[in-house]
């Protein structure tokens, strides 16, 4: 089992200037061992996989940070329809890959109800989470126009699309938004797609790492951008309705999700299961496509599918080839949430609202302790508290501070990996932070500050 007190000397005690709670030596010999060359710029999975060794060699639990998953249980209405579809023997039974009936008409319900937006339930299509959507949308996007070949991510992002693209062998450009948001937006945008080449954008709403929201003013840009260029916007709304300052959480009633859906026709949304509904263990997600896209005929498909028809391609030329779709049992599942909350029976967020009540206090905690919030202001407002903060020390890089906290049993990500230009910067996640741990982070806090003095 491994033991929460780290602490076997007194505060006071001239050590612990010096001392840190876990060895530094060993944590030194693990990054060997784990072959990782450079801690700060190793993939999210990579720290992961470090941490669970030091914490089993150590004995020592960590505050950990660095992976976005769900820290709640998954939502019981889920676990009971799955646990009646494995009954029914639907495990023995092929899926249709473009996803069971009922799931796709909740799909499209759920759009309408929460984002005010109208789509065919044809285009609801679940996927083995919203990285396998991720993955098959890149493919078909880089292929469906001659000489467009290259995404454009609104930074800073989730670093596995750009290891998807380098795996794909796609191109992609990227710049931080957060210079550039309002009006200034405009402009930046224009300057990569006028060249010709952006087949599509990328961005997440509510962003992750920085947890920055795009307002209308923004979408309308970037809705505007696309149109003008002929580029399909990606939209990954992975928290959805969880920046909590406002509350998306009644269907059929403003205000909504915000959403680029509502200013252009050619979308492709990814909807997480895993933050809302805390369903990440099943890996299924939404890959939502606007009629007007999933019509789209295009020649240049052919070359390496057997429709020219986008939506067409998208299900029986890359979803196909990729997994021959998801979970069955689990598309019950995700059906039987989704229609609870469609009914308004269910309502998800008030499940995850301990998120962002978790957030403002470990802010709190680490502002109190000579840390700053790198990503602090949502243009004018100040940052929502939710699923993520980031945060800084003077005197660090983002990729030194995050192997020197390593020693202090805190674990996080370098914003470095993530497109930010705020190198400085590490993403926290707060889900996996037990409210029991605070008091153990404030002393790790405080040992880390005082033996760092500025």
């Amino acid at each position: 089992m491994v033991s929460d007190n780290l602490y076997n000397f007194k505060l006071n005690s001239p050590v612990f200037m010096k001392e840190t709670p876990i060895k530094r030596e060993l944590v030194d010999q693990l990054i060997i061992e784990n072959n990782i060359t450079d801690v700060g710029k190793a993939s999210i999975r990579v720290v992961k996989k470090l941490i669970d060794d030091i914490e089993s060699a150590s004995g020592s639990r960590f505050i950990r940070m660095e992976m976005g998953v769900p820290g709640l249980p998954p939502a019981q209405i889920g676990v009971e329809a799955e646990i009646e579809a494995l009954k029914r023997g639907v495990a023995a039974i092929y899926p249709d890959i473009q996803g069971i009936p009922s799931l796709k008409t909740e799909i499209s319900r759920f759009v309408k109800l929460y984002l005010d937006v109208d789509v065919s339930p044809l285009g609801c299509i679940p996927t083995v989470g919203s990285m396998q959507g991720g993955f098959a949308a890149f493919l078909i996007l880089n292929n469906l126009y001659e000489g467009k070949d290259t995404t454009l991510f609104l930074d800073p992002g989730f670093p596995v699309h750009k290891q998807q693209h380098r795996l794909l062998d796609l191109k992609f450009e990227s710049f931080d938004v957060y210079n550039y948001r309002g009006s200034k937006l405009r402009e930046k945008l224009e300057s990569y797609l006028v060249k010709g080449n952006i087949s599509c954008m990328l961005y997440s709403n509510p962003n992750n790492p920085s947890w920055i929201c795009f307002t209308d003013e923004e979408l309308k840009i970037i809705a505007e951008m696309a149109d003008k260029y002929n580029v399909v916007i990606m939209e990954d709304l992975a928290y959805f309705a969880m920046d909590f300052r406002k509350d998306y959480s009644v269907p059929g009633q403003p205000p909504y999700q915000p959403t680029v859906a509502k200013y252009t026709d050619h979308w492709l949304l990814f909807i997480s299961s895993s933050k809302a509904f805390s369903y990440a263990g099943q890996r299924i997600g939404m890959m939502v496509i606007s009629d007007s896209l999933f019509n789209t005929r295009s020649e240049n498909l052919r070359r390496r599918f057997t429709s020219d028809i986008f939506g067409n391609a998208m299900i029986f030329g890359t979803v196909y080839s990729l997994s021959s779709g998801t979970s069955h049992s689990a598309q019950y599942a995700l059906a039987a949430m989704l229609k609870a909350a469609n009914d308004g029976t269910f309502n998800f967020r008030n499940d995850v609202k301990e998120y962002g009540e978790k957030a403002h206090i470990m802010k709190k905690i680490f502002i109190e302790n000579g840390f700053h919030i790198v990503y602090d202001k949502d243009i004018d407002q100040p940052i929502a508290d939710g699923f993520y903060f980031t945060y800084s020390y003077p005197g660090y890089s983002g990729e030194e501070l995050l192997k020197e906290m390593l020693y202090y049993g805190v674990s996080a990500i370098s914003l470095a990996i993530t497109g930010s230009e705020k190198t400085e910067g590490m993403r926290a996640c707060v889900s996996l932070v037990k409210r029991d741990q605070f008091p153990d982070l404030e002393v790790r806090l405080k040992r880390f500050h005082e033996n760092n003095p500025y």
